[in-house]
């Protein structure tokens, strides 16, 4: 057997997925095989491994151009069935955010607010085909004489729709509980009194951050499965955190790295971008995200071969902790604990759940693996790294 080094290019990938050789396979289907071959071997064999996460995603909206109406019109305030969009960009372009809500909406004055509609859910209905309510009103100048409009449109109506999201994809993520005597409704879910459940947010395994810790094939211009649809990694995320703490494979134990994507609105799917309601927090969107990972070299494939039992997070009170910014944590547990659907805490066994879905995010990197195998995606290598301290 060969010991030569190991050193792939994603240009000669994409030879090999043109002519349909490439081996590709999701990031669940590498577990085993690094397991058995050893990361060298695997990287002999393997050239993709593809990745899934679907998860509600706050930090995440749309740039929408409306078209100019007659005569026309400089909006400086925006709805899209009753939910306030950002118009102060120009005359016709707005940003509609996924947890903006509703105008008449009681919010937590009735506790707990229910949230039944917000940005989030108007952007699944765009991008359902439904029509939408869009009224604009505007101050009126020469060349924008307008001071009011309304009408009823679709997705295909508007001239230019851009889902841009500024914070996604989080490289690992907390398992919230509630150690006061009260039940507390956060963006973790409805967390019960004493610790009497857990929730956590990450797909382990499968969720694209965990297979390259340290971003050596993701960065700008990183074509994507996204909402569905086509999309790019454009930036780091907001509050990208790579200096986390690492464990001794590199994966974070903590909340790390994160993504800013965007992709063409109208390409993408309802299943894939879904309005959500989280009671006594606000409304939200779960976003569907794959990234295919190429195997360059042994480290890579070491990387992508981690499990869930590698995978660490860290237990966080929400009812106080986290509220007022303390960073204290109640033991580390791994993801093939959590998907067990039991921890232990503080001595308890507690019960967990996932705000983010496995089966879904399996569905993603299926799906992503399909279209390379079928040829109809190719790999980009990014023009830029990510920042990884």
């Amino acid at each position: 057997m060969s010991h030569m080094k190991i050193n792939k290019t994603i240009a000669e990938i994409n030879e090999k997925i043109k002519t349909g050789q490439a081996v590709v396979v999701t990031a669940e289907e590498m577990v085993p095989i690094v397991k058995e071959h050893g990361p060298e071997e695997a990287a002999r064999r393997i050239d993709v491994v593809t990745t899934g996460t679907f998860s509600p995603m706050c930090s995440s909206g749309a740039f929408i151009n409306f078209g100019h109406t007659r005569p026309t019109t400089k909006a400086s305030q925006v709805w899209l069935n009753e939910v306030p969009a950002y118009a102060g960009l120009a005359a016709v372009d707005i940003y509609i955010g996924a947890t903006e809500a509703s105008t008449d909406d009681p919010l937590n004055k009735v506790f707990p607010g229910e949230f039944r509609y917000g940005g989030g859910h108007v952007i699944e209905d765009l991008v359902a085909g439904r029509e939408i309510l869009l009224r604009a009103v505007g101050y009126g100048t020469d060349c924008y004489p307008n001071q009011k409009m309304e009408k009823k449109v679709t997705l295909a109506d508007l001239p230019y729709a851009l889902l841009c999201n500024p914070r996604n994809c989080y490289q690992n993520y907390n398992c919230a509980i509630n150690l006061s005597d009260k039940t507390i409704y956060t963006y973790m879910g409805t967390l019960m009194p004493n610790g009497r459940n857990a929730t956590y947010c990450s797909a382990g395994e499968l969720s694209p951050l965990m297979n390259d810790p340290f971003y050596r094939t993701i960065g700008l211009g990183t074509r994507i499965f996204l909402g569905g649809g086509i999309g790019y990694i454009t930036w780091h995320g907001t509050q990208h955190n790579p200096g986390a703490l690492r464990g001794e494979n590199g994966v974070p134990k903590r909340p790390a790295g994160t993504l800013m994507l965007q992709g063409d609105l109208k390409q993408m799917s309802p299943r894939w971008l879904k309005g959500i309601s989280m009671q006594g927090y606000g409304s939200t969107m779960a976003v569907g995200v794959g990234i295919p990972i190429p195997v360059l070299n042994e480290e890579i494939a070491a990387s992508t071969g981690v499990g869930d039992e590698d995978i660490f997070t860290q237990v966080v009170d929400y009812s106080h902790d986290y509220s007022h910014g303390i960073a204290r944590n109640y033991g580390e547990v791994n993801y093939a604990q959590l998907k067990s659907g039991c921890i232990e805490v503080n001595g308890k066994k507690v019960l967990t759940a996932p705000l983010s879905s496995v089966t879904r995010a399996r569905e993603i990197a299926e799906t992503l693996k399909n279209w390379i195998v079928k040829k109809e995606f190719t790999l980009t290598a990014p023009v830029q790294p990510m920042p990884s301290e």
